[in-house]
């Protein structure tokens, strides 16, 4: 019997594709230890480092350092799909950080932790979009679902707070299970974890039921990762009950690894049942826009209404995947990095509005706005008309992707369902609207306190979703080109 093979230590060059992955880990090991030996006054050092860290790390990516390939055996895949999600969460992650820092440092809440669980939690989504097998992808998730966790809890003395971090813990964990039922039922029928592998064996004819109901679960485990409807009821408590820039971060940058998993879930490993997926995506996408719009319509809370929002955006989201092939997923990644800029926006709104003892997350409470802010007023037009899909804003263009893709797709009834639904959604966008320009302040309206670099901050933010309306067209091409 010859001797069992041993596999050979992976060299400098096998690491390279790993290369960012390993610079954000090192950065987060690093901060965790600086923490230990800095005060109360000085935590803004462990903070600005992490945020030059998410940034130089994004660099790095967009620059093509490492270069593309795969390590771990297949299990680790570095291509420019995963390139141009990478930034992206990079990116959103950092302007997330810059919010946080002011709104946790008036209330008392902010803790060394938080940067290192913000870091260790884009590493999780990072190897979530670069997974080339599901053991990768469970990693990826499961890391990104702990850090998540402990940041919606920071604010152990809020019966709200407290709440929603157990919720989410108690329904992630079923999430998290539905999906791995998934794929063991995936794995017992091909006898793979590797998704070029499944791949294979689907094009083969293998699996047969049990391949099909893996895949079902899987599908349930990534909808109620994205919030999408009939999975969204953890969505609308979480994203109210945790601090307004917690909410801003798990509402952002976790979509888009979310819309990265399902890309290597479905298009990469059971791309030959697409038949059978793109239905279900349809059908969740028309659950999530009614669901979420109708939701929507009728709260007056700004954190929970735009939870519900999230959900409708989710089914637009759903339609682009709908729409399959290269093009219906590049529709998709658009509206996904669309909308995790939108989404830190339209938390950043709160953040900038509020004040110790004053969330500003009432609708009421951002009446005669104009008359008293007429930029900032300005500054939240422009997030609530990018987000109701108004042109020239970088929400039509998004919008406009995903109809198009669920047309070329051949799925006209739910194009069809989405513009009806687009224009339902616009109403309660408008409702915010219409309190800072047609409405009067109440007599105890609270002023803003936010400094100027968070104004800023905002500012930038949101003319951002103006600018890239205007130049839509680049970040489209970069999407198109990673699933050519």
């Amino acid at each position: 019997m010859p001797p069992p093979m041993i596999a050979p230590m992976p060299t400098a060059a096998d690491l390279m594709p790993l290369l960012p992955e390993m610079v954000l880990v090192g950065a987060a090991f690093a901060l965790l230890m600086l923490d230990l030996f800095l005060d109360e006054g000085r935590r803004i050092v462990t903070h600005a480092l992490a945020v030059v860290a998410l940034v130089a790390v994004a660099g790095m990516i967009a620059a093509g350092v490492g270069g593309h390939g795969t390590f771990l055996g297949g299990m680790f895949v570095r291509d420019v799909a995963a390139d141009v999600l990478k930034v992206a969460v990079l990116v959103t992650s950092a302007l997330s950080m810059l919010y946080l820092w002011p709104f946790l440092r008036a209330r008392e809440l902010y803790r060394g932790e938080v940067a290192v669980l913000v870091l260790f939690a884009t590493l999780g989504m990072m190897l979530l979009v670069s997974a080339g097998s599901l053991v990768m992808i469970y990693l990826g998730l499961e890391m990104l679902a702990l850090c998540s966790y402990a940041l919606v809890a920071i604010d152990r003395d809020s019966p709200l707070a407290s709440e929603a971090a157990i919720k989410y813990f108690v329904l992630g964990s079923l999430a998290s299970g539905l999906l791995l039922y998934g794929m063991s039922l995936v794995y017992g029928a091909t006898g793979t974890l590797d998704l070029a592998r499944i791949a294979d064996a689907v094009s083969q004819g293998q699996g047969g039921t049990m391949l099909v109901t893996g895949v079902v679960f899987m599908l349930g485990g990534v909808a109620f990762k994205f919030g999408g409807a009939p999975f969204h009821m953890w969505l609308p408590d979480v994203y109210t009950g945790a601090p307004t820039p917690i909410t801003q971060f798990v509402g952002s940058a976790p979509k888009l690894a979310s819309f990265g998993m399902a890309y290597r879930l479905f298009e990469v490993g059971a791309g030959g049942l697409d038949d059978k997926w793109r239905l279900l995506f349809a059908v969740i996408a028309v659950a999530s826009l009614a669901i979420g719009n109708l939701g929507a319509m009728v709260q007056d809370n700004l954190k929970r209404m735009l939870a519900y929002s999230t959900v409708s955006h989710v089914g637009f989201l759903f339609m682009g995947i709908a729409g399959g092939g290269a093009q219906g997923f590049a529709a998709a990644m658009f509206y996904a990095i669309s909308y995790a800029l939108m989404a830190v926006a339209a938390f950043g709104t709160i953040v900038v509005m509020s004040s110790r003892g004053f969330e500003a997350d009432r609708i009421d409470d951002y009446k005669g706005l104009n008359a008293r802010h007429p930029w900032l007023a300005g500054m939240v037009l422009c997030v609530m008309a990018s987000l109701a899909g108004l042109p020239p804003f970088l929400g039509f263009w998004a919008k406009l992707a995903v109809l198009r893709a669920a047309l070329d797709g051949g799925l006209m009834w739910l194009a069809i369902v989405g513009v009806v639904f687009a224009v339902i959604g616009a109403f309660y966008y408008l409702r915010v609207v219409k309190a800072m320009y047609f409405d009067s302040a109440d007599a105890d309206a609270q002023p803003v306190v936010a400094g100027r670099p968070l104004r800023i901050v905002f500012a930038v933010n949101a003319l951002a979703l103006l600018g890239l309306g205007v130049a839509w067209s680049p970040v489209m091409a970069w999407c198109q080109r990673a699933f050519a």
